[in-house]
């Protein structure tokens, strides 16, 4: 289990090809990259996030465990960036590695479930118009009941 919350930007494909590469006797790997979206009216200059050091990655790590005990997995990765993000950045990447596709699928949908509403991040938006904090959203929420 590899669990990185960083600043610095990522090499996704290096990443996933990393990933990959150290795995034997499986089947699948399954990665998905998380990339900062414009808001609705376009005028998103930046993305904070902020979160607790040692926090964060134990909650992490927790997130990460659970899927583990879940799905047969033999190995997975999570990395999430902090600070000042831009529209087009990478922003997190999940990758699950099993034997057979369908616990990987499964266990990177739990994964992104939970990193979206479980995870110690706080995010700012900041635009024309000013700063506001995102809030939680019901739907991030509803999604949580199917596991």
């Amino acid at each position: 289990m590899d669990i990185r919350v960083q600043q610095a930007p990522f090499d996704f494909g290096q990443e996933c090809n990393s990933f990959a590469q150290t795995q034997s006797n499986i089947g699948a790997v399954v990665t998905f990259c998380g990339i900062v979206r414009n808001n609705d009216s376009g005028t998103l200059r930046q993305m904070e996030i902020e979160h607790y050091p040692g926090m964060t990655e134990r909650a992490l790590e927790d997130i990460a465990q659970q899927a583990q005990s879940r799905w047969s997995l033999s190995d997975c990765k999570i990395i999430h960036r902090f600070g000042p993000l831009a529209p087009g950045d990478t922003i997190m990447m999940v990758a699950t590695a099993s034997a057979h596709r369908a616990d990987a699928f499964a266990a990177a949908d739990f994964l992104m479930d939970y990193l979206k509403s479980r995870a110690p991040f706080w995010k700012k938006e900041i635009t024309d118009q000013g700063a506001d904090w995102v809030a939680a959203k019901d739907s991030d929420e509803a999604a949580l009941t199917r596991w």
